[in-house]
């Protein structure tokens, strides 16, 4: 007599095979997507070392750092604990103002000209006639851009020398003006340090605008031409409107940075003259000079922290602020 098969319950057998189906996916999951996860490992290896490891840091932010073993580990774990006092002393001082109001005026008008001066560059590149001269031109704005700020800050000084530069020697004279202690008059630098800074890095936002106005259907000007419009009603019509989610990305990028400054552009350029600090000390030179003059690792470390902490509150705010206008144009 054939002996009947036992029934499981589905109750008891749903587990089983749920279990089974997830063990399933995850398999495939792996064998289709592995190998991305694989080739993505070793970015993901240097980014975890150089960004999140040096993370710890921040503790020195909260202690009085002690000199007295050769060993860093061992004077961090002998330091005391102080709290908020390595910030207290910063913002006690004057020099809390001085460089944030310096790091972030610098940074908003280093932002509006990336962008304006930016996109004008790109318009005018896409309309011109001749893809040779088109190229050169590109050419010829990106290669500031390579060139380090050491490199760069000579030049300015062959501008700016009290006694031999070009603007006292030659261009000056020409206006019957006279000669300007450039490195020791503090008054022209909010005008030197944003020009500086838009010739090397304008050609870097010029070539990622003319990328977007590139990818724009030339039907949409077409259709523009023959209904009568002009040149300048296309650009504010057409291609400022469709280029508008680069720009904000864009803008959301420099925003996330604007508590921090270019340290070759405030420290090379300026060849860390004394007499200028009022109007180039920012945060970042701020740390260098406290931690190379003053040996205060604490105050510098405190200084870090806090333009790090203000730096990612105002990439959030920037961001809610652009999902409430436009949730399309957010970076998340």
């Amino acid at each position: 007599m054939e002996q009947a098969t036992p029934t499981v319950p589905a109750a008891i057998d749903k587990p089983a095979r749920q279990a089974a189906r997830t063990k399933t996916l995850n398999q495939g999951y792996w064998k289709r997507y592995g190998v991305f996860y694989l080739m993505m490992a070793p970015a993901l290896i240097v980014l975890i070392v150089n960004n999140y490891i040096p993370m710890a840091g921040a503790l020195i932010a909260f202690k009085q750092m002690t000199y007295a073993s050769p060993s860093f580990m061992q004077n961090f774990m002998d330091s005391p604990w102080i709290g908020w006092g390595n910030f207290k002393y910063l913002f006690a001082s004057s020099d809390a103002w001085v460089i944030t109001r310096n790091t972030m005026a610098y940074n908003a008008v280093f932002i509006v000209l990336n962008t304006v001066i930016g996109v004008a560059m790109a318009i005018g590149l896409n309309v011109m006639r001749s893809r040779l001269q088109s190229k050169l031109h590109q050419t010829i704005l990106f290669l500031p851009y390579f060139m380090s700020w050491i490199i760069l800050s000579y030049l300015v000084y062959a501008f700016l020398n009290p006694d031999i530069g070009i603007l006292n020697k030659f261009v000056l004279p020409l206006f019957g003006a006279e000669p300007v202690d450039w490195y020791s008059d503090s008054k022209w630098w909010p005008l030197i340090l944003p020009l500086v800074n838009t010739w090397k890095g304008i050609g870097y936002y010029a070539v990622i605008f003319l990328a977007a106005i590139v990818g724009i259907d030339n039907e949409y000007y077409e259709a523009a031409h023959m209904d009568g419009a002009t040149k300048w009603r296309q650009i504010w019509t057409i291609t400022v409107p469709l280029i508008r989610p680069v720009i904000v990305t864009m803008t959301l990028l420099q925003i996330g940075r604007i508590f921090y400054a270019d340290f070759g552009l405030f420290f090379q350029v300026t060849r860390n003259a004394g007499a200028l600090y009022d109007k180039t000390l920012v945060i970042d030179t701020y740390v260098y000079q406290g931690f190379l003059v003053s040996g205060d690792i604490g105050m510098s470390s405190a200084a870090g922290l806090y333009q790090a902490v203000i730096g990612f509150i105002l990439v959030l705010t920037a961001n809610l602020v652009v999902r409430r206008v436009s949730k399309d144009d957010a970076l998340f």
